[in-house]
């Protein structure tokens, strides 16, 4: 039986979203083609994330090794191309992180598949690959069939699919592997892992996201939007004019030239819905858009839309919000 392959990313001892998102959409072409899901997890001391993906995939190959404790793609290239060598998969699903845009060239190289980067959707047509990339800043979307492979690799954009645990636990099956790191790595090495400095907000990781545009007007109105967002229990993120006019710091832009979110809710004040910014945003789980003009794109997208000036909706929505939580205390 063919295998489809996905390589789990992990942090700080934590699985990452990206994984979920790829393994949803392996598991859709897996059942599709009649493949054997196989996850593989690389690291040091990841037994209990293995448990986790056995629920995710048939299989889940595990090896651990000292060298493999932090990301290094040198490590990880010798491992997977020994893999992939001995499983001729049919798919390689790697995500389009700073860890998979460094490892995927080099490991479709090495073993001398095709590979496409950044990929928004992927399926099997006969025995090609059809892969579907945006171009001209996500304008287009192109469709391209690669060239007929025994095995393929991709890279999936992060938050182009969103995260489901199959109807029924897969109970897959840990397999573990002996380490083929014979040697050390010398040629390159991890040396720490850098955290944001203290105060620092990590978007990405939020539920609650209050995103804000040109609507805004003056640098003066962040503090009234800034508290609608503490009401929610969120932070403040923004499009790209608000880091242009350096109100906002680079790490709180939402958009293909900022940060992909994906929250349990982004209310939008001001924003018109550039394709650049809706890119980046799409996926929350609910969007409310607040716009005073009643044909800003930013409607198409939202599940909710106040056509307002957004001055006169922040100030009531943030004191009925205060005053619902103080009854509540």
């Amino acid at each position: 039986m063919a295998e489809i392959f996905v390589l789990a990313e992990h942090r700080q001892g934590q699985l990452r979203d990206i994984t979920f998102e790829m393994l949803t959409k392996a598991r859709e072409l897996a059942e599709k083609t009649n493949a054997e899901l196989t996850t593989v997890l690389l690291g040091k001391n990841v037994k209990e994330s293995a448990k986790n993906l056995t629920e995710y995939a048939k299989k889940v190959i595990v090896v651990e090794d000292e060298k493999l404790g932090s990301f290094n793609s040198d490590a990880y290239l010798k491992v997977l191309s020994t893999l992939i060598k001995e499983h001729k998969p049919a798919l390689t699903i790697i995500g389009h992180t700073s860890y998979g845009v460094e490892l995927a060239p080099r490991l479709a190289a090495a073993i001398g598949i095709p590979l496409a980067t950044d990929c928004i959707d992927v399926a099997f047509e006969g025995d090609a690959l059809a892969v579907t990339r945006q171009m001209y800043g996500g304008k287009v979307n192109a469709k391209a069939i690669l060239r007929k492979s025994e095995s393929y690799m991709v890279t999936l954009r992060q938050a182009a699919f969103q995260a489901q645990k199959p109807t029924a636990p897969m109970n897959g099956q840990i397999l573990e592997v002996p380490s083929p790191l014979t040697e050390e790595i010398t040629t390159k090495r991890f040396i720490e892992y850098v955290l944001p400095p203290p105060g620092g907000v990590d978007i990405t990781a939020a539920e609650v996201l209050v995103g804000i545009g040109r609507g805004i007007k003056d640098q003066a109105n962040l503090p009234l939007v800034e508290e609608l967002a503490k009401s929610l229990g969120g932070v403040l993120a923004c499009s790209r004019p608000i880091v242009d006019k350096g109100w906002l710091p680079s790490d709180r832009q939402v958009g293909t030239s900022g940060k992909t979110v994906k929250p349990k809710l982004y209310v939008a004040l001001g924003i018109s819905g550039a394709f650049q910014h809706v890119l980046g945003m799409k996926n929350s789980d609910l969007i409310i858009a607040v716009n005073k003009d009643p044909k800003a794109p930013i409607f198409s997208f939202s599940d909710y839309g106040v056509v307002e000036d957004l001055f006169k909706v922040v100030p009531p929505l943030k004191n009925k919000i205060n005053e619902l939580k103080s009854q509540k205390a």
